[in-house]
C-alpha cells in the first residue's frame, strides 16, 4: 500500500509541481502555446489554478512525511480528480477532444485516494 501510493503521490507531486509553476510564473504569451484556454481565461484564475495544483502537490507528500496533519495527503488527492473533472470539461466545451493527459491523472488521483486513507 505504501509503495502504490508514494509511487503515485511522487509522480503526481511532480507533475503538478511543475505545471502550477509554469501557471504561476509564466506570461500568457508563454502560456499560449501549451494551453490555449488562457485566452478565454483570466490571469487571475490562471494563477489560481496553478497556485492550487502547486499546493495540492505540496499536501500530498509533505504531510504524510511529516505526520502533521496526513488529512491533506487525502484532501490534495480529492482536489486533484475535482480539478482534472474541470479541465476535462473546458477542453470538451472548447470543442478539444484531446483529453487523453486529463483522464490519466484523474484515474491517477482518484487511485492515490484510498492509499491516501491510510494515514487517517
Amino acid at each position: 500500500m505504501n509503495v502504490a501510493y508514494w509511487t503515485l503521490a511522487g509522480l503526481l507531486s511532480l507533475f503538478y509541481l511543475y505545471g502550477g509553476g509554469v501557471k504561476l510564473f509564466q506570461s500568457r504569451e508563454r502560456l499560449r502555446p501549451m494551453m490555449a484556454w488562457v485566452d478565454t481565461t483570466p490571469m487571475a484564475a490562471v494563477r489560481a489554478i496553478g497556485l492550487a495544483e502547486v499546493l495540492g502537490a505540496i499536501g500530498l507528500v509533505l504531510p504524510p512525511l511529516t505526520g502533521v496533519a496526513p488529512w491533506l495527503a487525502l484532501a490534495a488527492a480529492i482536489g486533484f480528480v475535482v480539478l482534472q473533472i474541470g479541465a476535462t470539461r473546458v477542453h470538451l466545451n472548447r470543442g478539444d477532444r484531446r483529453i487523453a493527459l486529463n483522464i490519466t491523472l484523474l484515474l491517477a488521483a482518484a487511485v492515490t485516494i484510498w492509499p491516501a486513507t491510510t494515514w487517517l
